[in-house]
């Protein structure tokens, strides 16, 4: 399947989140203070690549990540809404390549690349359970 029929590169997503004591880096063992996790801003982003290419997909088909890398340059303390974008960079086959970045109401906090792979859901889910035997 032709994937670059549904998708094109220039695609973006965003997601949002809140701040709270449940995704600071305290609370996610990623560091002792209560400000936004590096774990949690790397979801973020992940999720703000999902949202752009996602639902162009043919039904029965999604993508998973395989690569981030990024920065966390700045940090966010608690109350404030943490914005994360995902462009559609690259398309290579099932690979797919994005620019990420991470904004609160300051400005950026963290920005990278990230690379998903388009799969087919049953298939990706039978060869994963398999190995519960």
């Amino acid at each position: 399947m032709e994937f670059d029929t549904f998708l094109k590169t220039g695609m973006k997503g965003e997601r949002t989140a809140l701040v709270t004591e449940q995704n600071t880096a305290a609370a996610l063992g990623s560091g002792g203070l209560p400000v936004f996790a590096t774990p949690a801003m790397a979801a973020l982003m992940e999720g703000a690549c999902v949202a752009s290419v996602d639902p162009a997909l043919p039904e029965g088909f999604s993508t998973v990540g395989t690569v981030l890398e990024i920065k966390h340059t700045a940090a966010t303390p608690l109350g404030m809404t943490i914005r994360a974008c995902g462009e559609l960079v690259g398309i290579d086959g099932r690979e797919l390549a994005f620019q990420v970045e991470a904004f609160d109401g300051a400005g950026k906090i963290g920005e990278g690349s990230h690379k998903r792979f388009i799969i087919e859901n049953d298939k990706f889910l039978k060869k994963a359970q398999a190995k519960s035997g």
